[in-house]
Order: structure tokens, then sequence, then C-alpha cells
């Protein structure tokens, strides 16, 4: 009967796991899966991690896979007044049209964006940490 584990364990790797001792440690406690969150970071960052990674890999003789999380689209907003702060209850106007964004508004660059929401649909801004409710 085979005693191998199964189970795969899957470390998250990043700012605060990215150093070789901490990557030392995540082999040593039995890491057989390295996520690379693509969503945060540059490439440049990344391509550093993952040749760590596989280096240290081939030093133990021991397999890592790596995945790749990669980030989906973005709709991004146009530039912003400098300073410029949304009040929590306040109307904010999101517009395909060249505008520069403040307190009233921004523009986005997605050009079908009011066509593929309706009332009540939610829009996140700044990775999750602005909601907005979509009126009309």
């Amino acid at each position: 009967m085979s005693h191998r584990r199964r189970t795969r364990i899957l470390c998250t790797i990043g700012p605060a796991s990215a150093s070789e001792e901490v990557m030392e440690g995540l082999f040593d406690a039995g890491m057989d899966v390295a996520r690379l969150n693509f969503s945060h970071g540059t490439h440049q960052d990344h391509r550093v991690i993952f040749d760590r990674l596989r280096r240290l890999s081939k030093a133990r003789s021991q397999f890592l896979a790596i995945l790749q999380d990669l980030s989906g689209p973005k709709i991004r907003l146009g530039s912003v007044a400098p300073g410029t702060v949304l009040t929590e209850g306040s109307r904010f106007i999101l517009t395909s049209d060249p505008i520069e964004g403040n307190e009233e508004g921004a523009q986005v660059t997605y050009q079908q964006l009011a066509d593929e929401v309706a009332p009540g649909h939610g829009v996140l801004l700044d990775d999750g940490l602005l909601a907005l409710e979509v009126e009309r």
C-alpha cells in the first residue's frame, strides 16, 4: 500500500514570502505548488521570484509546480485631478467622454460600460476599495 501524499500544498508567493529564506521554509513545509498573483507586482518582480523558485527547486532536487494566476482585463479610469476625494453617498458619473476626473465623475476606458450595467449593479474602483451602485 502506497503512503504517497495526494493532497497538494499551494503557497501564494508575494512580497512577504519572496525571500530565499522564507521560500526555503515553504519547501521544508511541503510546498508543491507556488502561486504567483499577476494582479499585483510587475512582470520583472515575478521573473525574479520565478527564477529563485526554479533555482531552489533544482538545488533541492524537489519538483515544484508554478501557477501563474493571471489578472483579467481591467477597466481603467482616465486622468483624475490631484486631491480628488469622493464623498460617501454622493453621485459619481462614469462616462466614456474624454474628461478630467473630479469629485463628480471620471472617464472610463471601456466604451460599452453603460450598455453592460443596469440599475442596482455594483461597480468597483481602485481594486475594490471603492464600491459604486449603478442608478441609471
